[in-house]
């Protein structure tokens, strides 16, 4: 799954992603590139993760999030 936030003409993108392991990984893309990566065990860590990044950018002025499921 993606999702985009946008802020002043940049854009930050959100995946979320099932490893093979079963666990999954909540991965950030900055607007410049850069990349952060966290892991989760399951999908209730995962889901309270999501919830509070979203929350985190929208108090930084972030719009969103924007995008679909793939």
């Amino acid at each position: 799954m993606f999702w985009w936030f946008e802020r002043k003409g940049t854009y930050l993108r959100c995946e979320v992603l099932q490893l093979p392991s079963g666990e999954y990984e909540l991965r950030l893309v900055g607007p410049d590139g850069s990349e952060r990566i966290e892991q989760f065990s399951g999908p209730e860590a995962l889901g309270r993760r999501q919830q509070a990044v979203q929350q985190d950018l929208a108090a930084d002025g972030w719009s969103g999030p924007h995008g679909w499921v793939l």
